[in-house]
């Protein structure tokens, strides 16, 4: 058995379609747990570059089943235009994803409510992508979602949407001023039902099929989107996404057991980004901050948001390490470093005269937070064609070391560019 968890260990963007890519080639299976459309994973292959939302980045291997689980909010609008677009790349979609029949679907009503309240919080604005995400979490802890397996049954739909319609068209009204109309209703009702037909080839119960394929001894990768600190749970509420991105995720989103998790990797950027508001202790806002920015091409893939950009947080990635139970990390992105003279990293926090080594997840705590900075020498140079770690410039040896001692977790692997090619393998992941 050989099963592998690939966590975001800050507040994702870290780089994990890369390295899902990367280790697909290695797997049976890549199995996407939680999140949405909102998800954007870039995949740089020879000179074509892909970006997914909801098919995991494994489709690019010929060979490698490709699983949507339960946990995963499924917008069938944009998993069509995503299975079109593969295709036309000629990339065998047909036999190789599958999708559980438990997922609940995104609707239109659930992207007009997610703007809505997006833009009624005013500078309180969370940063959501507007694509109805945290709407079809709510449908679904109030049992009220409609699922995948829904969307086959016209009769069965018929009823739900005229359900949720009528409870939605109250909220609207008395709030908003708005109304979905009859005609609409059929609308959505028409399409919805056609989606149905043509993604009905692709479900099955990823549950039952994931456990046969660990009992046959099959390699399988567990993907999130977003990142720890964006978990609803542990993340910096109410600054998160709306499901849960930890390794704990996988087992929920798809109905497999945590015993039968071998390894969680955490994916690691070299520097610290995030997206939206909330707090980020090492934020760089001025000149240095935007450097990074441009030089790391840190805009979001599937909103094209400039991403916050800072130094490397050791106390945020401790506290990653911990809630995932992280085995071992990968550093991505750290030829975007190789401009500096100095470089930073965050050791610990000062709050109220205290020094502080735990991440404090009360977000009035992390606003006030001062960064304790710990200096290091740069490589200035480029390091984007080494392939050994033993050639690496020994102040970016020392840098990673120190990452290391600081995060208590070993680096496997090391990116130094978007391309495949462009990776340093220090240890196999699947053994």
């Amino acid at each position: 058995m050989s099963t592998l968890v690939v966590v975001g260990s800050q507040w994702g963007d870290e780089g994990k379609g890369k390295i899902t890519d990367l280790l697909s080639k290695e797997a049976d299976i890549i199995v996407r747990y939680q999140g949405g459309s909102n998800a954007g994973h870039t995949v740089v292959k020879g000179d074509e570059q892909y970006i997914f939302h909801l098919i995991p980045s494994g489709i690019l291997h010929s060979g490698v089943k490709c699983f949507i689980g339960n946990g995963v909010v499924i917008d069938p609008q944009s998993l069509l235009q995503e299975i079109e677009d593969l295709k036309k790349k000629n990339i065998e979609v047909d036999g190789n994803l599958f999708i559980d029949f438990k997922a609940h679907v995104v609707f239109p009503y659930h992207k007009i409510l997610d703007e809505i309240k997006e833009n009624k919080r005013g500078k309180d604005k969370i940063g959501t992508t507007k694509r109805g995400i945290g709407p079809a979490y709510v449908d679904k802890i109030a049992r009220i979602g409609i699922r995948m397996i829904d969307m086959v049954n016209g009769k069965s739909l018929s009823k739900k949407i005229e359900i949720n319609l009528n409870e939605k068209n109250d909220i609207f009204e008395k709030l908003y001023g708005l109304k979905i109309s009859n005609q609409e209703k059929k609308d959505i009702l028409k399409k919805y039902i056609e989606y149905g037909q043509l993604l009905k080839k692709y479900m099955i119960d990823v549950s039952l099929h994931l456990n046969q394929a660990i009992n046959e001894d099959k390699k399988i990768l567990f993907e999130g989107a977003q990142g720890t600190l964006l978990d609803i749970d542990h993340g910096t509420f109410p600054y998160v996404t709306s499901s849960n991105p930890i390794a704990g995720g996988a087992c929920t989103g798809t109905g497999v057991g945590p015993t039968k998790i071998n390894k969680v990797m955490g994916i690691t950027k070299a520097y610290t980004t995030r997206v939206g508001r909330g707090p980020f202790p090492t934020e760089l806002t001025g000149e240095l901050g935007e450097h990074i920015r441009q030089k790391g091409g840190e805009f979001g893939a599937t909103t094209g948001r400039p991403r916050r950009c800072g130094w490397f947080d050791a106390v945020l990635v401790n506290y990653a390490v911990r809630i995932n139970g992280m085995d071992c990390m990968v550093l991505t992105k750290i030829d975007v470093l190789s401009d500096f003279d100095k470089i930073k990293i965050c050791t610990s926090y000062k709050y109220n005269g205290d020094t502080i080594k735990e991440f404090p997840i009360n977000i009035e705590t992390l606003q006030n937070c001062i960064p304790i900075y710990e200096e290091m020498e740069g490589w200035k140079g480029d390091v984007s064609q080494i392939t050994k770690y033993e050639n690496l410039p020994k102040q970016l040896k020392a840098y990673i070391s120190r990452i290391e001692e600081l995060v208590k977790t070993k680096v496997v692997i090391i990116s130094v560019g978007p391309k495949r090619s462009q990776t340093i393998i220090r240890e196999k992941v699947f053994k």
